[in-house]
């Protein structure tokens, strides 16, 4: 297949390419950043996009500002990068009848995970209190009773519940993908990424994942500052392994009902700790402790980690990279 694939200069985006490629497809790699024999530009641009389109059989729609951002002052760029620039490609798609899509999701549109009480069973966890962050109180608790609740695997059917303006922004990427599927009879999948890390993880910015901000530290000789207690429960995926997961997602579309979208978490199925990450990477490269500070971000979740079952049974996907072989790796960036 001819496959426009958006922010294909990033770091998810690249890795997305060598796999297309290797896979066998033709991609054509739209980015605000120049790429050797892609097209530069904003998938903003009606006129840009609409270029890009011309012979395109399908979408891997990565382009996106990503991160939980600084405050809400970010608001307008986060919803006109994510969700203009999504509605622009898909009227685009619409018009030049470009029937196939792979959308970028994120686990965030969840907000917290699954949760479950031991005497209420499944619940829903409230948004933590200012008061119990700031007194290092940072499990959720029961909304009805306060106990402290037990976390678990969240699934694609579990209620999204987004609690920033990043999550909020990817929620309607997904929104705007079923519209556009709906009216114009196309197929869609959205992969919901959990933590991923890698080569080519962006570093030193405020927007940057929490395993590159620990690199970072230890590339400077500074221990890793881990907020809250260390104990946030994540599932780290390398991104070899979501790229080949776009390739799965690719590869079922022309086997899906016309109109349709299929969400799919994307995770390694195995928990780590916030402080496990820190830990193993201090380890790799061999530099200070991590430093548990007690700080906290608002906009953060406590737990949030991914049940990614049906994409293993249902597109025969599965992760190749180890946390222990991935993180080995990624700290060799750090020299």
């Amino acid at each position: 297949m001819q496959v426009l694939l958006t922010g294909g200069a990033g770091f998810i985006g690249t890795a997305v390419a060598r796999a297309l490629l290797a896979a066998g497809h033709d991609v054509r790699v739209l980015d605000l950043r120049p790429v050797p024999g892609g097209i530069q530009g904003d998938v903003r641009d009606p006129s840009v996009v609409a270029d890009a389109l011309r012979g395109v059989d399908a979408v891997c729609h990565q382009a996106a500002k990503v991160g939980l951002g600084v405050n809400l002052d970010d608001a307008p760029d986060y919803v006109g990068c994510n969700d203009l620039g999504t509605a622009v490609l898909l009227a685009a798609m619409a018009r030049a009848s470009v029937p196939r899509l792979v959308l970028a999701g994120s686990m965030v549109v969840y907000g917290e995970g699954r949760y479950d009480c031991a005497e209420h069973g499944r619940v829903a966890a409230p948004p933590r209190r200012v008061a119990d962050l700031d007194a290092g109180r940072f499990e959720p608790r029961c909304p009805r009773c306060g106990a402290e609740l037990t976390p678990g695997l969240v699934d694609e059917d579990a209620p999204t519940d987004p609690r920033n303006v990043y999550a909020a922004t990817k929620l309607a990427q997904e929104h705007l993908a079923s519209a556009w599927a709906r009216a114009s009879g196309g197929t869609a999948v959205a992969l919901r990424y959990h933590n991923v890390y890698g080569p080519g993880l962006p570093r030193d910015t405020p927007y940057a994942g929490v395993a590159a901000l620990f690199r970072s530290a230890l590339a400077r000789g500074e221990a890793p500052r881990v907020f809250e207690d260390g104990a946030q429960r994540r599932d780290f995926v390398h991104v070899s392994d979501v790229a080949s997961a776009n390739v799965a997602a690719l590869a079922s579309l022309d086997d899906r009902e016309p109109g349709s979208l299929r969400s799919y978490n994307v995770g390694s199925g195995v928990i780590h700790t916030v402080g496990d990450l820190a830990s193993a990477l201090a380890a790799a490269c061999g530099g200070p402790e991590p430093k548990v500070t007690g700080e906290y971000r608002l906009g953060d979740v406590r737990h949030i980690t991914a049940d990614s079952q049906r994409l293993r049974e249902e597109l025969g996907w599965k992760p190749q990279i180890s946390f222990a072989d991935g993180m080995a790796e990624f700290s060799r960036e750090a020299d």
